[in-house]
């Protein structure tokens, strides 16, 4: 719980550490927030190689969120925040060529 939602964190998705459950329900960062948590879902899997619950799956309310299960060792959960954050890096980036071919 604590490796994957500081990691999280430190790459800059606001994650709020759950007290007794095996898993973490997160906000869809604002950023990827229109995509709903269906494509989101889908674009984690293929882009950061991390498979996550989609919130629609458990409601309308739940559209906004996915949930992580906490059911990997310390090594694979640190390997799945690398993966997020190097897909936040390369949209980033991606966002930031865009705004300077605008401007």
């Amino acid at each position: 719980r604590d490796v994957l939602c500081d990691g999280l964190n430190g790459a800059g998705w606001a994650v709020e550490k759950p007290r007794a459950t095996m898993f973490v329900w997160a906000p869809i960062p604002e950023q990827y927030r229109a995509m709903g948590s269906l494509e989101f879902t889908k674009k984690m899997l293929q882009e950061a190689k991390v498979a996550v619950s989609p919130g629609i799956g458990f409601g309308e309310y739940g559209d906004g969120f996915v949930r992580f299960g906490l059911i990997e060792n310390e090594h694979r959960t640190r390997q799945a925040v690398r993966g997020i954050r190097d897909m936040f890096r390369h949209d980033e980036k991606q966002a930031a060529a865009a705004d300077e071919g605008v401007s």
